[in-house]
């Protein structure tokens, strides 16, 4: 029983950070953290639906490390982005530059 409560609040959490990423994409800071907080909901998804089918960890442990790679990956270009142009506003950011 305490893992459907624990997949709602994951789904939950997850359709909340579906929608701060929408509603505040000015800050790359903001899409990180947004895009960090539906990774650790599918990770706890993940861990709570590995309990219910019996299937080992091993999924979910490789979904945490990609979480962390990313975070840090994401941080990486954050820090180069702001030191390169200032800011780390979205709308400034243009693929035409290389």
């Amino acid at each position: 029983m305490s893992t459907f409560y624990l997949t709602t609040i994951g789904m939950l959490g997850f359709t909340m950070a579906l929608l701060a990423l929408s509603l505040q994409y000015k800050h790359l800071l903001s899409v990180l953290l947004s895009l960090e907080a539906g990774t650790m909901n599918l990770f706890m998804m993940m861990f709570a639906l590995s309990n219910n089918i019996s299937f080992s960890g091993q999924s979910s442990l490789i979904l945490i490390t990609l979480g962390a790679c990313e975070a840090s990956l994401g941080l990486a270009i954050l820090v180069s982005m702001i030191r390169v142009q200032g800011n780390d506003y979205v709308y400034s950011f243009s693929s035409q530059k290389c």
